[in-house]
């Protein structure tokens, strides 16, 4: 009994490190390692998936308790069409399933749904789900959850490429005039503030196609846990890493300092 009370003490002195007027505004995480992770317990990859569940709700509960506005979550990638069938399915059946569960809890949490991504890929179900719960929060304010679907950062340039070029076409827009901030607006994030904080969990050093254009000037934090295994504490340990870090955006310490 000792040992336990000595746990739950580190664990609320590890959140009250946190400094809480200096918080990442969006957090982007990479949830990755749930078919290894499953692997590891002898079982199916979507055991893994089902497990990664709990750990979207501790980084969400999370989130939200402290105060972070944003939280984009790497939920399905287009290259995931290309894994085998059966898991792709009981994939959409799982995010189909998650979403009718989750809403009543976002709306008494005071949570927005948002999902960026080419959805009209999704199955109908899935599509239908997913509108529906966005309609049904979209009145919430306290965290956005983002959940990228069927999403890519090269898709997602592309298609931006291609609504700048119509509109140029249709005179709406002269070629001169393209700046960054015109980009910025024909992404799928444009009423989005970009991620102060990029967490990739599993060990892996990449990026993974993942909001490379807003990535910039991201702090990236990378941990060797499995996402099944990440829990608060872990998304504690990253905010906190986050804050001892130095933001220059080319700035040199002594300017950042006068």
């Amino acid at each position: 009994m000792r040992s336990n009370g000595r746990m739950n003490k580190n664990k609320m002195s590890l959140k009250e490190k946190i400094n809480l007027s200096k918080l990442p505004k969006h957090i982007a995480i990479i949830m990755d390692g749930n078919g290894r992770w499953a692997k590891q317990q002898g079982a199916e990859r979507i055991y893994g998936h089902e497990n990664g569940v709990k750990s979207v709700r501790d980084a969400v509960e999370a989130a939200a308790e402290l105060g972070v506005e944003y939280l984009t979550l790497y939920a399905f990638s287009t290259e995931n069409w290309n894994r085998p069938k059966e898991e792709v399915i009981a994939l959409m059946q799982l995010l189909v399933h998650t979403i009718n569960a989750e809403t009543p809890t976002l709306n008494k949490n005071n949570i927005r749904l948002k999902a960026i991504g080419d959805l009209k890929s999704l199955p109908g179900d899935c599509y239908n789900e997913l509108q529906e719960a966005m309609e049904a929060t979209k009145n919430n304010s306290r965290t956005t959850l983002v959940l990228a679907l069927s999403y890519s950062s090269r898709w997602e340039l592309v298609n931006a490429m291609k609504q700048i070029a119509e509109q140029v076409e249709n005179k709406q827009l002269s070629s001169s005039d393209i700046t960054e901030e015109t980009i910025n607006k024909n992404l799928c994030t444009a009423d989005i503030p970009e991620p102060e904080l990029m967490i990739r969990t599993s060990g892996e050093h990449r990026i993974s196609n993942f909001l490379l254009w807003q990535l910039a000037y991201a702090e990236l934090y990378f941990t060797d846990k499995f996402w099944p295994d990440f829990k608060k504490e872990d998304l504690y340990e990253a905010i906190i890493d986050y804050q001892n870090r130095e933001r220059r955006f080319g700035k040199t310490s002594e300017q950042l300092i006068s």
